[in-house]
């Protein structure tokens, strides 16, 4: 189902409009064959961008998809790997960090890519991204780096994640190669960077951004604030008026957005991957897509 693959940057990799998330990989119990069918459906299904980090599950999740990569290697041409690096946690795993923190030195960053691409059995990523920005971070330092690794052939292309407008032109000033998204947070539950500039910077450079936590973690679902209340009420009403389940609608109202976002799923149900296909080929109503915009923000559109 080649037809989800979309060009992310005018000089960067196509990615599927849909990208499958890896966050919680662990906790979805599957045994490795298990795993690998379910990996297998996915990809059949036209969502073939991978999205994953150094520190999801508990820093386990890449080493448990590497090992389907090991076993069916045929997998790995028919996808993009993304992962992100820059963020350390406190885990067994990393007995080194005592406390969170952001390291976003250049020898953490060719740690993370070096110790991603043995986890996942791979000679390179797709798409590499800086996971957050530091207080800390040296813009020229994470610039040289990523100019290296891109040269030694380790990462494909570059991005960020969760930068601000500024952030991101800066580190683009000093870097030699294109910075081909930035992967920010944004749901019916979070509408924070439709109107701080964020998606505004991405559409004037013809950069279009990957979105993670589009469902908000699948609160959406079961939170019960007044904002979550108000939106489930209208997202089952204009369900019903299209034919399609909440979530797929919620889906769609992120993809109406003009710099035509790349949302990450994060679920082991193949159902789930199923309905967010569907969103994909969904159009809604302009009226709709603010009367679920007021539902969010509490109040009309000034």
């Amino acid at each position: 189902m080649s037809e989800l693959l979309e060009r992310i940057h005018p000089d960067g990799p196509e990615v599927s409009r849909i990208s499958a998330g890896m966050l919680r990989l662990p906790t979805w119990n599957y045994s490795d064959r298990e795993l690998g069918k379910f990996i297998e459906a996915v990809v059949e299904r036209g969502i073939t961008t991978i999205d994953s980090a150094d520190i999801y599950g508990d820093y386990l999740s890449q080493p448990l998809f590497g090992r389907i990569l090991k076993d069916r290697p045929e997998l790995r041409g028919r996808m993009q790997l993304v992962s992100k690096c820059g963020n350390a946690l406190v885990s067994e795993n990393r007995p080194e960090n005592k406390v969170n923190h952001y390291n976003t030195t250049k020898e953490h960053i060719r740690n993370s890519v070096e110790t991603s691409l043995k986890d996942l059995h791979t000679d390179y990523l797709d798409l590499l991204l800086i996971h957050r920005p530091s207080p800390l971070m040296n813009i020229d330092e994470i610039a040289g780096i990523l100019s290296d690794l891109a040269e030694e052939g380790k990462i494909r292309y570059a991005g960020v994640s969760n930068f601000t407008p500024m952030q991101f032109v800066w580190l683009q000033e000093r870097l030699d190669i294109p910075l081909v998204t930035n992967q920010i947070q944004a749901s019916l539950l979070f509408t924070d960077t439709l109107f701080n500039g964020t998606f505004n910077q991405l559409q004037r450079d013809n950069i279009r951004p990957m979105i993670w936590s589009p469902l908000k973690g699948g609160a959406l679902f079961y939170r019960k604030s007044h904002q979550a209340v108000r939106v489930r009420i209208t997202l089952l009403k204009l369900a019903e008026k299209y034919g399609c389940s909440i979530d797929v609608l919620a889906l769609a109202w992120l993809l109406q957005l003009p710099s035509k976002p790349f949302p990450v799923v994060g679920t082991g149900n193949i159902l789930h991957i199923d309905k967010a296909v569907k969103s994909a080929s969904l159009d809604l109503d302009r009226q709709d897509w603010f009367e679920l915009l007021e539902a969010s923000l509490g109040e009309p559109v000034p």
